[in-house]
C-alpha cells in the first residue's frame, strides 16, 4: 500500500496541537484513501484537545462546525479547512443522531466508527499507525467490514447503510457477509433518514462512483429503495446501468455529469414521476427543471431519434431542426449524451439500439443546426410587435400565428425574412377570418 505522507498544512496542524501537549491523530477517509493510493483532498485530525482547547490554539483561524460533537475547523495558510475533532464516544443515539462525550482515548474514538477501512489513525510525528479492528487487512482483501457489531454499528446511524453500499461500490470492495446482513436488516429502518440526506447519498455516489449501478443495484437489492424511494425498487440492471455510461464528475465536481447522472437513474420513470421524486428529496430548482425537461424532451422526441437512426434513410434537416426546437438549443448535448447512454445500456444487455457511429454523426448535426438556425421565436425576424403595425391585433390568435410562422421556418429557414413572414402572417389572418 501507498506510504503516508500528509500535506504540510496538515503537519502544522497536528505539530501545534503536540507542541501545547495534546496527541494529534490523521483519521478517517484521508487514510482510507492514501493508503489506496488515491487523491483525497479533505485531511482531518482527531485530538485529545477540547474544542475550547482548539479554539485558543487557533483562534481567528477556527470555525465552529460541530461543537456540540466536538468538532472544530481549523483553516490553514491556504484557507483550506480541515476538521479537528476531539477523542470521543457515544453516550446515546436516536439512529441518526448521536449525543457524545469527551474524554476518550483514540482506541475508544476508533470504536465508534462505522467501517474498519476508516477506523485507522496515523501519528505524523511517531510515524505510527493505530490499526485496533484491522482495516488495513481488509483494504488488502477489499472488503467493507462494520467496525465491532455490524447490527450495533447501523442501529446507532442509519446513514451508515447508504455509506457502506458507497464505499463498497466506489473501491469495487465485496462486503464482509455479516454487515451484508445488517444492512438488509436496517433497510426498513432507513426512513429515519432526511431526505436531503438520502439526497446527498445518491449525489456522492454520483459524483465518486465510477459505475454508479454497482451501487444501486445494492440500494435496490438490499431493500433501500423500497423504504427511500419506492419507485425505483422493482427497477431492471439496465435502467441502473444508464449512469454508468455517463461521464463522472469526479474530484472537480461538474454538477452538469451529476445531474445528468442523476436523469439517467430517473429516465424510466417519465417526466411527471422523476420530477415529483426530485421534489421529496428536495433537489433544487434547477436540477428539477433541467431532469424534468430532459426527460419529457426523451418522451417526445426518443422514439423518432432511434427510428431515424436504425432505418435506412438519413433524417432530412427539416427533422433534425423539429428535434433540436423541441429540445431547446442549450438542450441539446445534454440530451443527446443522455439518449446515447440510454441506448449503450440496451445494447449492453443485447437489445437492439442505435450504433455509436449513427448517434455520434446525428449529434454533430443537431449542433451545427442548433447554433445556425432560427428555432425560437426569438430569432424570427418579425415579434408581436411588427404583426401588430401590420395590422394583426393583440391576442390569442396573434401567438397562434407566432407559432405558425416558427414551424414554417423550422421547415425552411430561408423563409425568415422580415417580407416573408409578414405576408405569411397576413394570409393567416385573413384565412382565419375567413373561416370565422
Amino acid at each position: 500500500m501507498t506510504p503516508l505522507n500528509p500535506p504540510g498544512p496538515v503537519l502544522d496542524i497536528a505539530g501545534r496541537l503536540e507542541d501545547a501537549g495534546f496527541e494529534a491523530w490523521c483519521v478517517g477517509g484521508a487514510i482510507r484513501d492514501a493508503l489506496l493510493g488515491h487523491p483525497h483532498l479533505d485531511w482531518d485530525l482527531a485530538t485529545s484537545a477540547t474544542p475550547d482547547d482548539v479554539r485558543r490554539l487557533f483562534g481567528k483561524r477556527t470555525i465552529p462546525v460541530g461543537i456540540e460533537f466536538g468538532t472544530v475547523g481549523v483553516l490553514d495558510q491556504f484557507g483550506t479547512m480541515h476538521e479537528v475533532t476531539t477523542f470521543r464516544r457515544d453516550v446515546k443515539t436516536d439512529g441518526r443522531h448521536a449525543v457524545v462525550e469527551f474524554g476518550a482515548s483514540l482506541d475508544d474514538d476508533l470504536a465508534r466508527r462505522d467501517f474498519t477501512i476508516n477506523a485507522i489513525a496515523y501519528s505524523p510525528r511517531l510515524k505510527e499507525t493505530r490499526d485496533p479492528f484491522d482495516g488495513r487487512g481488509d483494504l488488502a482483501r477489499r472488503v467493507v467490514r462494520a467496525v465491532g457489531d455490524p447490527d450495533a454499528r447501523m442501529r446507532e446511524d442509519r446513514l451508515r447503510a447508504l455509506r457502506g453500499i458507497r464505499f463498497a461500490a466506489r473501491f469495487d470492495f465485496t462486503i464482509d457477509p455479516a454487515t451484508r446482513r445488517a444492512l438488509d436488516a436496517s433497510a426498513p429502518h432507513l426512513g429515519r433518514l432526511s431526505a436531503e440526506r438520502v439526497k446527498q447519498e445518491l449525489d456522492k455516489t454520483m459524483e465518486q462512483v465510477e459505475c454508479p449501478s454497482r451501487a444501486l443495484r445494492l440500494w435496490r437489492d438490499t431493500g433501500a429503495f423500497e423504504t427511500l424511494i419506492p419507485s425505483l425498487s422493482k427497477v431492471s440492471d439496465e435502467a441502473l446501468s444508464v449512469p454508468d455510461f455517463l461521464a463522472r464528475p469526479g474530484l472537480d465536481r461538474r454538477p452538469a455529469r451529476r445531474v445528468l447522472r442523476m436523469a439517467g437513474l430517473l429516465a424510466g420513470l417519465g417526466h411527471a414521476s422523476a420530477t415529483r421524486q426530485l421534489e421529496q428529496l428536495k433537489s433544487s430548482k434547477l436540477e428539477i427543471q433541467t431532469i424534468g425537461a430532459l426527460l419529457e424532451s426523451w418522451e417526445k422526441c426518443g422514439g423518432a431519434l432511434a427510428s431515424a437512426l436504425t432505418g435506412s434513410d438519413r433524417p432530412s434537416d427539416a427533422i433534425v431542426r423539429q428535434w433540436v426546437a423541441a429540445i431547446t438549443r442549450t438542450r441539446v448535448g445534454m440530451f443527446m449524451r443522455l439518449a446515447s447512454a440510454m441506448w449503450s445500456a440496451s445494447r449492453a444487455k443485447g437489445n437492439a439500439a442505435p450504433a455509436p457511429r449513427a448517434v455520434h454523426a446525428l449529434y454533430r448535426r443537431m449542433l451545427v443546426i442548433a447554433f445556425r438556425d432560427p428555432l425560437d421565436l426569438g430569432s424570427l425576424a418579425v415579434d408581436g410587435d411588427d404583426l401588430r403595425r401590420a395590422g394583426i391585433p393583440a391576442g390569442a390568435k396573434l401567438g397562434m400565428i407566432l407559432r405558425s410562422l416558427m414551424t414554417a421556418v423550422i421547415e425552411d429557414p430561408a423563409r425568415n425574412t422580415t417580407d416573408w413572414l409578414l405576408q405569411e402572417a397576413k394570409r393567416l389572418q385573413a384565412a382565419d377570418d375567413q373561416a370565422s
